[in-house]
């Protein structure tokens, strides 16, 4: 017997879930929630709340809450780079940026080709510590989550940054809207969201997967279409599912693109990613609250 907080459509979907587990409420107040990153040393989780400018804090010890950071500069998404250091995308700032472990704050990249970018929105670290992030125009298009203001570059892109040679490099130049993204397990795959339905009368609410080759990527083809609101940013677990965000709560595929379950929220859900001492705990952004649930799966780790 699966609880109501989950919906199988196919029985792939119940080797990942827990008959007797509900979706847990952390925390609530935020405007437009997104953004989590775990830090496993600390046992905490870090997420944006990006119309009210700050980062909260979720500790895993004592369930407590507390503001990260404060102003941010309307971050949206975040990650953590092989260091442990966050990873920020900074709409306010237009720059993709590091929080060092002074807690100094340092600009990693808020240019191309002597253009500001639009509005990082979010990123992943390669296991060669290379970060790959997404460029859409969301926190230029209102003041709402960052300062209203024109596209210098005038088109919207996923780059390449690499930290020890400086140069980024845009690496798709064919989205509207480049939203989350995720590697495979073993990286062979990049994974790219495109919500450009909400700039383009019946335009993408998809992912593309690609398959990547150095610091290319080529072949690109669909990999899923959005039956519900929109894809936003989501992670793979160690099988190579993609669980991703969506209007009605978190929708989880198989590797072949099938949707195979859902999770259910009661709201729309932005952001997620996975934490815990053995990554089985799926963190989950909703527009105002912070929720979680155990799975039986893990999120995927860099390759050993």
């Amino acid at each position: 017997m699966i609880t109501d907080s989950f919906e199988v459509l196919d029985s792939r979907f119940k080797k990942l879930v827990f008959g007797n587990v509900h979706v847990e409420k952390l925390w609530t107040g935020g405007r437009w929630c997104e953004g989590p990153a775990y830090f496993p040393a600390g046992k905490y989780l870090v997420w944006s709340d990006i119309p009210n400018d700050r980062v909260m804090r979720f500790d895993e010890t004592d369930s407590s809450v507390s503001t990260f950071i404060a102003p941010s500069l309307n971050q949206n998404g975040h990650t953590v780079d092989r260091d442990g250091r966050l990873i920020c995308c900074e709409h306010r700032g237009r720059c993709l940026s590091r929080i060092e472990h002074d807690g100094s704050r340092k600009v990693l990249v808020d240019t191309v080709d002597s253009n500001k970018l639009n509005s990082p929105n979010d990123a992943v670290v390669k296991s060669d510590g290379t970060i790959w992030f997404s460029d859409p125009t969301y926190g230029i298009d209102s003041e709402y989550e960052g300062d209203f203001g024109k596209s210098e570059l005038g088109v919207s892109h996923v780059y390449r940054y690499d930290p020890r040679s400086g140069v980024t490099n845009a690496v798709t130049e064919d989205f509207v809207q480049p939203n989350g993204l995720a590697f495979s397990p073993d990286e062979k795959l990049l994974y790219i969201a495109d919500t450009g339905s909400s700039h383009v009368e019946d335009g993408p609410r998809h992912i593309r997967v690609f398959d990547v080759e150095g610091d290319r990527l080529i072949n690109g083809r669909l990999f899923a279409t959005c039956e519900y609101g929109m894809f936003d940013g989501f992670r793979c677990d160690t099988a190579g599912n993609v669980w991703t965000s969506a209007g009605d709560g978190v929708h989880c595929y198989a590797p072949d693109g099938t949707l195979i379950g859902k999770v259910k929220i009661p709201e729309v859900v932005a952001n997620l990613c996975f934490g815990g001492p053995k990554r089985n705990r799926l963190y989950i952004c909703g527009t105002t609250s912070l929720y979680s649930v155990f799975v039986n799966a893990q999120g995927a780790v860099w390759p050993r």
